[in-house]
């Protein structure tokens, strides 16, 4: 049976991910890329299902984890009676092939320990054919696939599984290297553990040392910006929303999700993150997936796209797995990039408007796309959609929506005007307008005091706390300090902010679900804009608490029974955490700010 989902620590290289337990056991891996099949699925199922254990044969021995300071590189002690061991994994920047290396070293004493390497290509469902080269590697085959296992430990095959013992001593070392090479390809050469784990040491201290940010919460903001580097699809700049797919929002139920593409509602706070935190080249390259990704005809845009902007994402269930805890059904692909939602050309717009003032430059037809893609916006914005949680009951006037929608007129006004584009000015000017006057009459609810999830409803939803943070209404406003007033009435359970109350919503899912990480940190920032300085310090502190020992957040959580949920670990939550920890720590040129005032 897998961990809790807070159980798992992250690695990868910057192409794809694995996810690793506190009992030392790989659970996850889709290789060579983030969106491939898993050859490790026991995440989502069992150890049959494919995983690579490495650990003392103790159950008992005490665990602690840590990563090596400022990296992505994994330590794990282990503690038993008899000794004491370190089990270090990583990922090394691709090189010509990807790797995953294991080195296990004595610490103390005398320790029995054991691995236990499962392979299932294809989300474990596809046994390889196992051999022994003659230089002593293991080779495992299946279709495309291959992996090469170099190991300092004799093992052997048993019930199709690659097992071992062995014995460490204080200062004896266990390594293996396991790589991963297309099955038509020659066999990759193994590279060596000790160097690969210098220059792994070496690639993220670097890295983590270009960060600007140098306030109170240093290192949940580094461990949050080395998870969205590591989020990355370094060939093109992609962003993954996670490594992960159909982690529950609720245990056993159905709110189960593929999250390993790139989401166009994480433009804007990507964007700023990176810059904000002095990454400009790595919010370059992700304007320029974004550009690439939406290029085409404008009424084709699509709210998800592919690691290298692939559009056909169709999404199947998996039969064989029986998913995290029985939470069913297992999904690949996502059915929502076909939907229609009118916000992520808000987000796109008001992305590329930052990146202007940022200083990324860009060419010519960057600004001609924008101007074909608010054009089409011009003909659809009125038009009922999914929304920004990307509902299943059937499409309406989401009040967030619309004001995404204004968002988008108003960052391709503001371009125009101060970087000296040419547009039809006047007739943006004059939709804008209409727009907001349009959210104003029939999304806010005088009897509530507040606005709505849509037009005409009694809901509330957590995205309205967006509407200042955006710019649309100042955070003075009457009707927004009723929004927030309502929202922290109404949507608040154990300390955490609901997305909306899912027993009532009617988005064609079963009710339940955990409280969505991001929305607290949205509404810390609101009590910031309200000169709530030390309610917000105390809530941001709270959140910062459930976090994982190795500083990872899911998209989720469970303040009752006092566990994450959903895909882990999220870049959303990632992204909204260094945007809060910004908008705490400086004075002036907040993220906040940049939104609000562009």
């Amino acid at each position: 049976m897998s961990g809790r989902i807070e159980d798992y620590a992250l690695i990868g290289d910057c192409e794809t991910a694995a996810l690793v337990g506190r009992d030392g056991s790989i659970d996850w891996l889709c290789w060579p890329r983030f969106d491939s099949g898993a050859c490790f699925a026991a995440l989502l199922g069992t150890s049959q299902q494919g995983r690579w254990l490495l650990g003392p044969i103790d159950p008992t021995s005490q665990v602690r984890r840590l990563y090596r300071q400022n990296t992505l590189i994994l330590e794990t002690h282990f503690e038993t009676a008899d000794g004491a061991v370190t089990v270090i994994d990583f990922m090394p920047p691709r090189g010509s092939a990807s790797d995953l290396v294991r080195i296990a070293v004595g610490r103390r004493g005398r320790i029995s320990m054991r691995t236990e390497l499962v392979l299932r290509f294809d989300y474990g469902s596809i046994v390889p054919w196992v051999s022994r080269l003659e230089n002593g590697l293991l080779q495992a085959v299946a279709g495309p696939d291959m992996v090469v296992l170099k190991a300092d430990v004799p093992l052997r095959g048993e019930d199709q599984k690659t097992v071992g013992e062995f014995e460490l001593r204080a200062g004896q070392t266990a390594r293996f290297v396991l790589t991963y090479a297309p099955s038509h390809g020659s066999i990759p050469q193994p590279i060596d553990p000790d160097q690969a784990l210098a220059d792994t040491e070496t690639f993220w201290r670097d890295w983590t040392e270009r960060c600007t940010y140098a306030g109170e919460w240093l290192d949940p903001v580094r461990r949050s910006l080395i998870t969205l580097k590591a989020l990355t699809y370094a060939p093109t700049g992609g962003v993954v929303a996670a490594p992960t797919t159909s982690l529950p929002e609720w245990i056993g139920g159905k709110r189960n999700w593929d999250y390993r593409y790139c989401w166009l509602r994480d433009a804007t706070l990507t964007l700023l993150a990176l810059m904000d935190s002095g990454y400009f080249d790595e919010a370059r390259a992700w304007r320029d997936w974004l550009l690439r990704a939406t290029a085409g005809n404008p009424s084709q845009i699509q709210i998800m796209y592919g690691i290298g902007g692939e559009r056909r994402l169709p999404e199947w269930e998996v039969p064989w797995l029986p998913g995290y805890e029985g939470s069913l059904p297992v999904r690949i692909g996502n059915g929502a990039a076909g939907q229609l939602q009118l916000d992520v050309y808000g987000e796109l717009m008001d992305a590329l408007h930052q990146a202007r003032c940022g200083g990324l430059t860009e060419s010519k037809q960057g600004w001609m796309l924008q101007s074909a893609l608010i054009e089409h916006l011009e003909s659809i914005w009125s038009k009922p959609d999914e929304g920004i949680w990307e509902v299943r009951g059937g499409r309406r006037q989401f009040t967030h929506s619309k004001v995404m929608a204004w968002v988008a007129l108003d960052r391709t006004i503001r371009s125009a005007e101060r970087f000296g584009f040419e547009g039809p000015m006047k007739r943006w000017r004059a939709l804008r307008l209409q727009i907001h006057r349009e959210v104003c009459e029939h999304g806010f609810d005088v009897s509530l005091g507040s606005f709505v999830q849509s037009y005409g409803s009694k809901s509330l939803d957590a995205s309205l706390l967006l509407l200042p943070l955006v710019g649309f209404l100042p955070p003075e406003d009457a009707r927004v300090r009723g929004t927030i007033s309502a929202i922290e009435r109404n949507l608040i359970v154990d300390g955490l902010v609901l997305r909306y109350r899912t027993e009532s919503s009617g988005d064609g899912l079963p009710p339940r679900e955990g409280a969505f990480l991001a929305c607290s940190f949205w509404l810390i920032d609101n009590m910031l804009l309200q000169g709530r300085t030390e309610e917000a310090r105390s809530f941001f502190e709270r959140i910062l608490a459930l976090q994982n020992e190795v500083g990872l957040l899911a998209e989720e959580y469970d303040p009752r029974a006092r566990r994450q949920l959903g895909n882990f670990p999220q870049a959303f939550t990632h992204l909204a955490l260094l945007g809060t920890a910004l908008n705490l720590s400086r004075a002036t040129d907040k993220p906040a700010d940049q939104r609000r005032r562009p």
